[in-house]
């Protein structure tokens, strides 16, 4: 039965394609957020009034990491990279803000959390710039 067969190659980049660019989407968004709409000074007093360490380094750092390592995310650049960031970013979202609300406070963020960590293991799949740039360096066949 087609439902419990194997996927094929294609299939499982398609697949990271489609996790690509959900979660891309989301981090951009929320960086987006950070940069243009509150700015630097509005998000270093939300990280402050949230009790982030180091506010005024990490609310502009996590705003330039999630708009633009987004943005890499999901044309598949520097994957496993981004992603690395992303899982430290999602873990401090759990653990120092969202944590105290319950499983309904941070279930975003575990999302993310869990979608990084998946594509920081199995890298962008075969439909990414981090494939196009692997495919270059191999050295072609004689």
């Amino acid at each position: 039965m087609l439902l419990f067969r194997s996927s094929s190659p294609r299939q499982l980049s398609l697949g990271l394609a489609a996790l690509r660019l959900a979660a891309a989407a989301i981090f951009m968004n929320h960086g987006r957020q950070k940069l243009f709409v509150y700015g630097f000074t509005g998000v270093t007093g939300a990280f402050t009034q949230m009790g982030v360490p180091f506010p005024g380094i990490m609310g502009p750092l996590i705003g330039l990491l999630e708009f633009f390592g987004g943005i890499a995310l999901a044309m598949g650049f520097l994957t496993r990279l981004v992603t690395l960031g992303f899982v430290f970013d999602m873990l401090g979202a759990i653990l120092l803000v969202q944590l105290k609300r319950g499983f309904s406070g941070y279930e975003l963020e575990f999302l993310l959390l869990g979608s990084s960590v998946a594509l920081l293991l199995t890298g962008g799949g075969r439909f990414s710039v981090d494939a196009l740039i692997a495919r270059r360096d191999e050295p072609s066949a004689p």
